[in-house]
């Protein structure tokens, strides 16, 4: 199948994207910058949302701007309105300029969508309804969602440390298919005059055999292993996934292949989550195992996502939600979006070097003890969000030692 090593030709790239930047460095940071004039630039879409979004976003874009500068990279941000932001100004979720300004850039880098005031709309009008329709705008159906556990972290993790140290899996989740958007779906009443919800879960042979192709790619650049899940002991749907997924494998006979029912793969992340290298899986299953291998890294604030297409932009975005109870009060992780950034930079752009630089911006912030308070402990300083945008933006500009990534 074409599509096998085809999917988003960027995939292997780095992480991040930058918005036009001047000759200056922002001055938060006082960095003294030199770079030969920008010998290739990118346009980005930034969808701030809602809650938290905005304020995470600002300092993703700035430290793009850094590290794209430093490595001869101009990027042309706009911004467009999404969410319940995009409800508030338009009465829709997902405006059409949105969409159209997203289809026709590089990269999209997404903040947060939703929160309290928009909870009651009806489901055409609610934040969320925008995100499903951005995904399918873009016909992004592979949504990687790394989740590793730093050493600099692992006593914020929930688990003992010697369950939780080391850890370091990715979770291959099929984006645009399955339960969510399967039909027939409604509200309608039975036979007995009960009213009833149905919701179908539905899955295409070349819908189960591209996102396959994907994952057997990403366990290949990996470690070899992948686990596909599914519940095929009851769904025909999970059935056939696994058998598609089976066919595929013959194509990867360097990739060692292993099937887990979702219960037992939910109950193993908690129990031995070293176990895993690549999870793959369908919407609604990789929606709830990829939280819960968040949670496993000590705080949903620091795993970025990507979504990626045959062809076309990729949509990045953290994993976690808009926090309205914190919006607005400089308390927000910026961290995970900063790494959304990087894989903007890596998977979608192929700028593996700027990539790198704000991967290791992160781990050295952190190794000199900057901590926001989802992730702090007793030893280490407590900042807010433009605090540490401005130490990364410090960590940027310097070529970080290998031995920070140790």
């Amino acid at each position: 199948m074409a599509a096998s090593t085809q999917f988003n030709a960027r995939t292997v790239r780095p992480l991040f994207r930058l918005q036009s930047v001047s000759k200056k460095c922002p001055k938060p940071a006082r960095i003294s910058c030199a770079a030969a004039t920008p010998a290739k630039r990118y346009s980005i879409t930034l969808l701030p949302g809602d809650g938290i979004g905005p304020e995470v976003i600002s300092v993703a874009k700035t430290v793009l701007k850094v590290a794209g500068f430093l490595e001869g990279i101009e990027f042309s941000f706009q911004e467009m309105p999404m969410g319940g932001a995009a409800l508030d100004l338009t009465g829709v979720p997902l405006p059409d300029e949105t969409l159209s300004t997203a289809k026709s850039s590089d990269a999209v880098l997404l903040g947060a969508i939703g929160g309290y005031k928009w909870d009651k709309n009806e489901k055409h009008l609610k934040p969320e309804t925008g995100l499903l329709k951005l995904r399918e705008g873009l016909k992004v159906f592979a949504n990687l969602r790394p989740a590793i556990v730093l050493p600099q972290l692992v006593d914020s993790s929930t688990l003992k440390k010697e369950v939780a140290e080391g850890v370091d899996l990715m979770v291959v989740r099929e984006l645009t298919g399955g339960i969510y958007f399967g039909k027939p779906r409604g509200f309608s009443t039975n036979e007995n005059g009960h009213e009833i919800g149905y919701n179908t879960e539905v899955y295409a042979a070349y819908e189960i055999d591209r996102i396959a192709h994907v994952a057997f790619e990403t366990a290949r650049k990996r470690h070899g292993k992948l686990c596909s899940v599914d519940k095929a002991n009851v769904l025909e749907a999970s059935m056939f996934w696994r058998k598609r997924v089976t066919e595929i494998a013959t194509e990867y006979p360097d990739v060692e292949l292993s099937h887990m029912y979702v219960d037992n793969a939910a109950m193993q992340l908690v129990r031995n989550p070293k176990q895993f290298d690549t999870i793959v899986t369908n919407n609604i299953f990789g929606d709830i195992l990829s939280d819960e291998a968040s949670m496993i890294t000590g705080s949903i604030g620091m795993l970025p996502s990507a979504s990626l297409g045959e062809s076309g932009p990729g949509l990045f975005e953290p994993i976690h939600g808009s926090a309205p109870d914190i919006a607005g009060q400089d308390k927000a992780n910026p961290l995970a979006t900063v790494l959304s950034a990087a894989m903007l930079l890596k998977y979608g752009l192929g700028e593996e070097n700027a990539a790198k630089r704000i991967e290791n911006a992160v781990l050295d912030a952190l190794n000199r003890g900057f901590r926001t308070g989802d992730i702090n402990s007793p030893g280490n300083k407590l900042v807010g969000c433009k605090e540490m945008g401005e130490e990364l933006l410090k960590s940027v500009s310097s070529q970080v030692p290998s031995a920070v990534l140790n």
